[in-house]
């Protein structure tokens, strides 16, 4: 499945939106398996604080990663469950815990910009890049980034 789509314009790509805190994030849509919302929760011992926990999703076992503590945001309200997007890297299932999730956006490849030089450094190392929407940036998230920095907190 591409989320490349060529249109007479030129290349577009399909993002799914989410909200994490007042920040809106694109998913490239090729990179999103499901979208669900995460029940019974087990905390991991020992665990990074980024890494909410394991849960079973139609028999299969998927880290969840608090993308709140990913990107040093302070905790949503209890009152409010999360949602969760569902990615996968290298054979590994991972659900990216978010506060909401939007629509999917048809946004022309020649509209993204690279990271601003103010965008905050916790959400450019995960970001490849932003789109100018009406009145508000979109960061669009790399999940490769997004899960390559796990490793390293798992080891420390």
């Amino acid at each position: 499945m591409s989320s490349k789509i060529s249109t007479s314009e030129g290349a577009v790509t399909e993002y799914v939106t989410t909200m994490i805190g007042e920040q809106l994030f694109g998913l490239p849509i090729a990179r999103v398996q499901d979208v669900f919302m995460p029940e019974r929760l087990t905390r991991v011992p020992l665990a990074s604080s980024d890494v909410a926990g394991v849960l079973n999703l139609r028999g299969r076992i998927v880290t969840a990663i608090d993308m709140r503590a990913r990107l040093g945001l302070p905790k949503a309200d209890a009152g409010r469950p999360p949602m969760a997007v569902g990615v996968e890297l290298r054979g590994e299932s991972y659900g990216l815990l978010i506060d909401q999730i939007g629509e999917v956006l048809k946004l022309a490849d020649d509209g993204r910009e690279e990271n601003p030089v103010n965008l905050d450094p916790r959400m450019a190392k995960m970001a490849a890049g932003v789109h100018r929407l009406d009145g508000q940036l979109m960061v669009v998230l790399d999940v490769d980034r997004v899960l390559e920095i796990l490793p390293d907190k798992l080891a420390a």
